[in-house]
């Protein structure tokens, strides 16, 4: 089979192209794996427009366009609460490589960096499109073609208020046996907002609705944590493969969702 690969100047005509059938080609972390199994769309499209690598930082929101890497994120000092979750994902070779927007549709097991994201209330931005897709939409919508993601858009975290963790087998770069993000921002002692986000818990990035509701509106103190860790798995539908079985995940979202909170609680 062959593989057809086409350069653009802009995000517009990259929209262009995949609305015709192409794939659209980023770090190529995921897509050259196929390409090598001979397994690939026939058609691919790439951009060399600079929008992609733009990172835009205001007081309370940043933008962080699809083609940022991993280790751009590392390197860049005011995206600190991003560190963690960037530097958990594979080796130098994939953070130096694996995007932002990537890894938006990385299959189960993968897409921790979406995860956090999605904890954070993010949005895509299409290009093409006016306005911001919540990553919500975006995630559960995911086997279709949803257009172009041109960048992501989401809220700067209050310190203490943001927290991720992430179980593998083999440290430090393993594959997730889970990972869970949590958003927990506090009004008068009071969590208002809730976000609890998992990865590895279902088909791809899904929010904890369960934990959420346990969390809203309390304290964030030992009973409230006993709660929320205590319905961590509930409604959730995690996947049997060769890293973990549903039943183990299950067992074990709990602990990591005590421990996650408890961190954050410790501040």
């Amino acid at each position: 089979m062959t593989t057809t690969v086409q350069t653009v100047a802009t995000l517009s005509e990259a929209a262009r192209a995949m609305a015709q059938g192409a794939t659209f080609l980023g770090g190529g972390t995921i897509i050259m794996r196929d390409i090598n199994a001979g397994v690939a769309a026939t058609q691919i499209v790439r951009t060399t427009d600079p929008a992609l690598n733009d990172i835009r930082i205001s007081s309370d929101k940043v933008t962080i366009g699809a083609g940022v890497t991993m280790s751009q994120i590392i390197a860049h000092p005011e995206l600190a609460f991003l560190h963690k979750v960037a530097r958990l994902i594979g080796g130098p070779q994939v953070r130096n490589m694996g995007t932002v927007g990537g890894n938006l549709f990385a299959p189960h097991p993968y897409g921790d960096f979406a995860v956090a994201l999605l904890a954070l209330g993010a949005q895509a931005v299409m290009a093409g499109q006016n306005g911001g897709r919540p990553l919500d939409d975006l995630l559960r919508d995911r086997s279709r073609s949803p257009g172009l993601v041109a960048a992501v858009e989401c809220p700067r975290p209050r310190a203490g208020t943001f927290g991720f963790i992430k179980f593998s087998r083999i440290k430090p770069k393993g594959v997730s046996v889970l990972s869970v993000a949590a958003l927990l921002p506090r009004e008068g002692g009071r969590i208002r907002g809730a976000r609890v986000a998992w990865g590895a818990m279902g088909a791809g990035p899904v929010r904890g609705a369960s934990a959420e509701r346990a969390l809203e509106g309390q304290a964030l103190n030992a009973d409230t944590i006993a709660r929320a860790a205590q319905l961590a798995a509930e409604g959730l539908a995690p996947p049997t493969d060769a890293i973990a079985t549903d039943w183990y995940r299950r067992e074990v979202a709990g602990v990591y969702l005590r421990r996650l909170l408890e961190q954050m609680e410790r501040g």
